[in-house]
């Protein structure tokens, strides 16, 4: 075995020998000395801490300012800072003193062990795949995806504070993949005016989905030619659309018929007795009082006119359904207001009427209902059409027995099998979501605006097709 002695540096000329030291008396120091400081500074930390808060706690009940403090308190204050940067050194916590311990030097610094170091393997930069990072944000703005990522600034406050709706944007975008650990680099956030839309119709935006939108068309109705624009990422859907435009367009066009035009909104309130709910039922029903409160409805807006109430009983509570007329607006806030002045109303002669919420479902919005499908909501329309004999062999590519079969089987036994709800057809929900998509209609109406039921009947001693949609309850802007 090869041993290497410590190379002894010579003393400089003239400079006496330092005294060799007894290793086993420093060892028996060390401990010693190691045991005395820290009982010194533990005890130091604890009596110091007790004393603060004692006498915080009388400077509190004295209403004392706990920043005016005395010369012990002082003194007090720095020993407990002292003991507390001695223990965490103690406990490993070293980074406090990092600047300190870097300058000092260890006591074997002059020892030569003669170690040949070894080359560090590593990898060939040709084998290493080309890493090409982000570019980083600006400074400033990486400080706010650092504040809004710790939550000390708000992410939908980023607009009002930086007045600029594409930054604000760009930085909350930021901020969500780093929370997230997921990277949202597929939505796109550059070329869209996010002013537009502040205040109005998304808040705290990250990007945009594109949506492709086809066209399906002409649509030959009560005599006149439509472009039916769709928005959609469904293969086919624009193409079957247009299809079917082409076969009612050369078969002479479709007619159509508004058959109740009436939104709706049923708040739920609730008394104190069933029998004091009826009441109020009984006076909401009762013909001499419409016209009272079609005036009070009526005060919300020039548009809005009151054409129905119906009440419904659930024990102490009463659902009352407002139908009116908007005009060319869909009407749901319209209807809101009208409503909320009647009730108002109301309180004087039944003080008792615990109004629970504007709404309580049985309007009813976005979401599939017997009371839509049967009562009707928005705008109720039925259309038809005869499709000739030979455009249904040219242009749809099947017969006319074949279709009225199929819809019996599919779209009306197959639905009343199934439970259906206003599902009375093949796929009437996919044209208009992508009709409402296209034309900025709420696509969430699409619930109860795709109730529909479609009737196929061979006519004209079964040569031609009579096809037909009723569809009760279609919630649209008209004017979009």
């Amino acid at each position: 075995m090869e041993v290497r002695r410590r190379v002894l540096r010579p003393a400089p000329a003239g400079e006496p020998l330092k005294p060799k030291q007894d290793p086993n008396s420093q060892q028996q120091q060390q401990p010693q000395q190691s045991y005395l400081t820290n009982a010194v500074f533990f005890g130091l930390f604890f009596s110091v801490a007790y004393f603060l808060l004692h006498r915080w706690r009388e400077k509190i009940r004295t209403s004392t300012p706990l920043h005016v403090v005395t010369l012990s308190e002082m003194a007090a204050i720095v020993s407990l800072i002292a003991s507390v940067v001695y223990l965490m050194a103690f406990f490993g916590i070293t980074f406090i003193l990092h600047p300190f311990l870097n300058s000092r030097s260890s006591p074997d610094d002059d020892i030569d062990l003669d170690i040949p170091k070894l080359p560090v393997p590593t990898p060939c930069p040709a084998a290493l795949p080309p890493k090409l990072p982000p570019p980083p944000l600006p400074h400033h703005d990486e400080d706010i995806v650092l504040a809004v990522v710790s939550g000390s600034i708000p992410s939908y406050s980023l607009e009002s504070r930086l007045g600029d709706s594409h930054r604000a944007a760009s930085i909350r975008r930021e901020a969500v993949e780093r929370i997230t650990g997921r990277s949202i680099q597929g939505l796109p956030v550059e070329g869209f005016d996010y002013d537009s839309i502040l205040g109005q119709c998304c808040e705290m935006p990250i990007g945009f989905v594109q949506i492709p939108v086809g066209v399906a068309g002409p649509l030959l109705l009560d005599g006149k030619e439509y472009t039916v624009p769709m928005a959609t990422t469904e293969g086919c859907l624009v193409a079957s659309t247009n299809r079917g435009c082409k076969a009612i367009h050369v078969s002479g066009g479709a007619s159509s018929m508004l058959l109740r035009d009436a939104m709706t909104r049923a708040p739920v309130v609730r008394f104190n007795s069933a029998k004091r709910a009826s009441q109020l039922k009984f006076y909401l029903e009762d013909p001499l009082n419409f016209d009272s409160l079609a005036v009070v409805f009526n005060k919300s807006s020039r548009f809005a006119r009151l054409q129905d109430i119906k009440a419904a009983i659930a024990g102490k509570n009463l659902y009352i359904r407002f139908s009116c007329t908007t005009g060319d607006a869909m009407g749901m806030n319209m209807v809101s207001k009208g409503v909320q002045n009647v009730l108002t109303f109301l309180q004087s002669d039944f003080p008792d009427m615990d109004v629970i919420g504007i709404s309580g479902n049985f309007c009813s919005d976005k979401k599939a209902a017997a009371v839509n499908w049967i009562e009707g909501r928005g705008k109720s329309v039925v259309c038809e059409a005869v499709i000739k004999e030979e455009v249904v062999k040219k242009v749809l590519k099947t017969s006319v027995e074949a279709l009225v079969e199929l819809n019996m089987l599919k779209n009306l036994t197959g639905s009343a099998m199934a439970g259906a709800l206003g599902g009375f057809n093949a796929h009437a929900s996919n044209i208009v979501s992508a009709v409402y998509l296209a034309t900025g209609q709420d696509p969430a109406q699409n619930v109860e605006s795709s109730h529909c039921i479609t009737m196929m009947e061979a006519v004209n001693d079964g040569k031609d097709l009579h096809i037909s949609v009723t569809m009760p309850s279609i919630e649209v802007c008209p004017i979009n």
